[in-house]
């Protein structure tokens, strides 16, 4: 008997594809914008401090085959040039495969300022090599015109089906908690000294919004992926896929996330059910393909060789870890995952964390980098060399370049990240005084994090500001180096910038 819940259209396979592609395309061009700080081996990145904050050689990159710059580059053009063969369908199988391998490769390169959706595009790339993404709307699919689709075989359909949901289920499962189910936490995630834009904290500082937008965000992660796997019409799965199309819409105008929310976009693209195609092609008929047989394939299996077989058994095997690794992570004692199954999962690069916005403490947080030129003024490095601002920073974090920059300060203060302070502020350093005259060069560099605590739920409290210094240029060393100066200095200035309460 043959299952149809797990029935996945080649029209929506198709669909997946080109946005996939396109968006790689995408990504590489945007990732040019910082190549100098990001890529290159005098950047922020150095390949000594990736490996230190990898610390597995599983976790391979392209990227480290070399350390310089013109491979750096080759690199990142391998993921804008295989998005767009992709996108085009053409050797689809292998084009897929090799935008998987630059897209981990680009991740691992830029990990500090990579985000949880780039690693769950890298995961959707990796089923998508073993699904017929060129079925349809392809140059594969015109070269051989009247061949019929390939079916995909159950684990691929039913892991790319499980990649999608898990997401929403361990994030749903995080979200639990009387901070969303009282609208709190939707309120401090969408200020800009969070995660918001200026529109997302406008809306929720609406009366009631905070608190209907915390239980619908809840009961849509928690119920879509369980409503999707069990409704028999493929109408109410269709509800449940654009509903979810529908959110990451509003998570895109609401939050500064990257391009997590694209990324959910089209990876609810594949699950469109093949009626809705069908409804869509007689409102509009013409350029829309036509229906047949072989559209509709459920996830039953049907062909492909023992190797593929083979491999999508041993990477279904690690999804299932991973699903189980990500839900772990809610538990108060997470156990650790054997040294060899962790490895593994570098390999296919199929670790995920996905409690993200579990738990949103009610603060704000902020960043700026002061630098000190050699006549004395002070300006902030990561506003393109503004009047320095260091108390809450117009704008908040939506005042940084871009994301990534976002999530690259974002993180900086943890533990785990502190190996690329020294690096980061050096480039940055020399990146400006590249960039200016002997006049305005750096005499140094202080990257500070910012965090205003609150004492209570409520906005007419004082708070307690908690200031670090993340990184410095030149660097403070183990012996004290250049510590008493600055001693010095911040005692003379009329301005404390210790932490107190407000």
């Amino acid at each position: 008997m043959r299952s149809s819940r797990f029935r996945l259209d080649v029209r929506s396979l198709a669909a997946f594809r080109i946005a996939a592609g396109l968006l790689l395309a995408a990504d590489a061009l945007l990732r040019c914008r910082d190549f100098g700080l990001m890529f290159t081996p005098s950047g922020m990145f150095p390949h000594q401090a990736l490996r230190a904050f990898h610390g597995s050689t599983a976790c391979w990159s392209l990227a480290f085959l070399i350390d310089a710059a013109w491979w750096d580059a080759a690199v990142l053009a391998l993921e804008g040039v295989s998005g767009l063969v992709l996108a085009a369908g053409f050797q689809t199988r292998l084009a897929t495969l090799v935008a998987w391998v630059a897209l981990v490769s680009v991740i691992r390169r830029t990990a500090p300022a990579t985000n949880a959706g780039d690693l769950w595009l890298a995961c959707l790339l990796l089923w998508g090599t073993f699904l017929p993404l060129g079925a349809r709307a392809s140059l594969d699919a015109r070269r051989v015109p009247g061949r019929p689709s390939p079916s995909p075989t159950r684990i691929a359909s039913l892991a790319f089906t499980l990649q999608v949901l898990v997401v929403y289920l361990a994030a749903g499962l995080a979200k639990c908690n009387e901070h969303w189910f009282t609208g709190t936490a939707v309120r401090d995630a969408l200020s800009v000294h969070d995660h918001g834009t200026a529109l997302g904290a406008w809306v929720v500082g609406l009366p009631g919004v905070a608190t209907l937008a915390g239980v619908l965000v809840v009961a849509l992660e928690l119920a879509g992926p369980f409503l999707f796997l069990v409704a028999p019409q493929p109408r109410i799965r269709a509800a449940v896929v654009f509903a979810f199309m529908a959110f990451h819409a509003s998570v895109a105008a609401f939050m500064t996330v990257g391009l997590f929310a694209p990324i959910g976009l089209v990876a609810w693209l594949a699950l469109i059910p093949g009626s809705a195609w069908d409804r869509l092609r007689t409102v509009s008929p013409g350029p829309l393909p036509a229906a047949c047989d072989n559209d509709a394939v459920d996830a039953m299996p049907t062909n492909g060789s023992w190797v593929s077989l083979a491999a999508q058994g041993i990477c279904g095997g690690l999804l299932m870890l991973g699903i189980i690794d990500a839900t772990s992570q809610l538990l108060p004692h997470k156990p650790p995952l054997p040294t060899t199954l962790r490895t593994a999962m570098n390999l296919a690069c199929l670790r995920q964390e996905w409690e993200m916005f579990g738990t949103v403490l009610h603060q704000e947080q902020w960043t700026y980098a002061r630098g000190v030129l050699v006549d004395g003024s002070e300006v902030d490095l990561l506003r393109g060399g503004q009047p320095l601002q260091r108390e809450r920073p117009a704008g908040g974090f939506n005042s940084l370049p871009h994301h990534r920059w976002h999530k690259l300060l974002w993180v900086l203060p943890k533990p785990s990240l502190r190996v690329f302070s020294p690096s980061i502020a050096r480039a940055l350093a020399e990146d400006w005084n590249a960039r200016h005259g002997p006049e305005q060069h750096l005499r140094k560099l202080e990257i500070c994090f910012a965090r205003l605590t609150a004492l209570t739920a409520t906005d007419a409290e004082p708070g307690v500001l908690h200031e670090l210094v993340v990184a410095t240029w030149p660097p403070r060393d183990s012996k004290g180096t250049g510590n008493l100066d600055r001693w010095l200095e911040e005692h003379d200035s009329p301005e404390p910038k210790s932490s107190g309460v407000r």
